[in-house]
This record gives C-alpha cells, sequence and structure tokens, in this order.
C-alpha cells in the first residue's frame, strides 16, 4: 500500500469522505475507556477486540447488542441515559485526542480542490466538538452523523448521505475509513475505500519510536 504521503485520488473522484473516530481523530482509545466506565455498574463485557471490530456504529446500537448478549434488560429510557453517561465520559478526556496526522495531511492536501466531507456513526455534538478541538471542523463542506440516517454502517446510508450534499454521484467519492463495517458501507455505496489502519499503526510506531 502506497503511503498516504503518495496517495492520489483515481481518475474522476469528485469528492473525499472521511470517519472521523479513528481515521481523522485519534479517538477510540478514549472512547473505549468511556465504554468500560459506562457499562461497568451494569456488569457488561466489553471485550477490546470487539470495540474496535463494532466502530462505526451508534452507540445506542451497541449498548442494545451488548445488553442483549450479555443478558441484561434495558428500558430504552435506560439506553438513552447509558447513551448520555458514555458520551459525556468520553468527552471530558477530550484533551487526549489528537489527529491521525497521515489521515489528516490527505484532507489537508486536497482541501479547497475537491470537496470533503465527514460521515461517521457518531452524533453530531461528539463529532463536532471533537473536530472543533482538533481545528478541522471549517475543512469540511458536509458533516452527516447518526442522527441523519435511519440506517447506519454496514448500511450504506450515512455516505450516500454525504454524497447527496455534496451534489456528486456516490461513483465519484472516496471514502477514508478505519473500520470493517465502514469500509463494506463504502463499498455498498459503490465508493472506492482506503483502509487507513495501515498507516495509522505505522503513524503510532513513529510516535512510540520518539
Amino acid at each position: 500500500m502506497k503511503s498516504s504521503q503518495e496517495w492520489a485520488p483515481p481518475p474522476g473522484t469528485a469528492a473525499l469522505i472521511f470517519d472521523c473516530d479513528g481515521t481523522l481523530a485519534d479517538t477510540m482509545p478514549a472512547h473505549y475507556c468511556a465504554w468500560l466506565s459506562m457499562l461497568r455498574p451494569y456488569g457488561i463485557p466489553f471485550p477490546e477486540d470487539r470495540f474496535y471490530a463494532m466502530g462505526g456504529m451508534p452507540t445506542a446500537q451497541i449498548i442494545r447488542v451488548l445488553a442483549q448478549d450479555a443478558g441484561v434488560s434495558l428500558s430504552e429510557v435506560e439506553v438513552e441515559r447509558m447513551v448520555h453517561c458514555k458520551e459525556e465520559t468520553f468527552l471530558r478526556h477530550l484533551q487526549e485526542v489528537r489527529r491521525i496526522e497521515p489521515v489528516v495531511r490527505i484532507a489537508a492536501r486536497y482541501r479547497g480542490q475537491l470537496p470533503l466531507a465527514v460521515a461517521s456513526g457518531g452524533y453530531r455534538h461528539t463529532i463536532t466538538r471533537t473536530l472543533v478541538h482538533l481545528d478541522l471542523l471549517d475543512w469540511f463542506d458536509v458533516l452527516v452523523t447518526a442522527e441523519d440516517t435511519p440506517r447506519h454502517k454496514p448500511e450504506p446510508d450515512v455516505f450516500l448521505e454525504a454524497a447527496r450534499r455534496l451534489g456528486v454521484p456516490p461513483a465519484t467519492c472516496v471514502v477514508f475509513e478505519d473500520t470493517d463495517i465502514g469500509l463494506q458501507a463504502a463499498s455498498h455505496a459503490q465508493m472506492v475505500a482506503v483502509d487507513v489502519r495501515p498507516w495509522r499503526e505505522a503513524w503510532w510506531m513513529s510516535l512510540r519510536r520518539q
């Protein structure tokens, strides 16, 4: 795979669409800590490998799946309370979040040349706060979040909605993602999908060597 410095959009690309958590923003460790803190009183387990596998799904959907698997009965009021607790716990750790530089460099390179969007399974308030913290919010022409579509990744709705708002055909979009379900969603939308995990992991390794 080419490095992010070498990456170039394929001919005919009309827009670039970025996931946020784990793609533009190194939020996943802080999100996982928030999950463990929120779930602990309920005795609901959430192994780290499963956390990463479910990346891109809205918080409420993950809570329902985890609770069902653990045999824990929750009302919708309790689910909403848990969502609020988890998101607020994450936001208290927002100062720990950094840009994922190899991916942000691509956005910086094509900003002003191609329309840019963020399309995330996260909630608008949390994603907006994250992008503001990283001084990235005004880089993007469109922001699509969990509240904006009836279905979520791996369904293609969030990416199709981003293309619609950008005014470009889905097949002319390139999506940057860090999860299998996000890459599946991009494929279902008939978009070119770029897996940023090799870039992110190489960046992590470079930070550890410093």
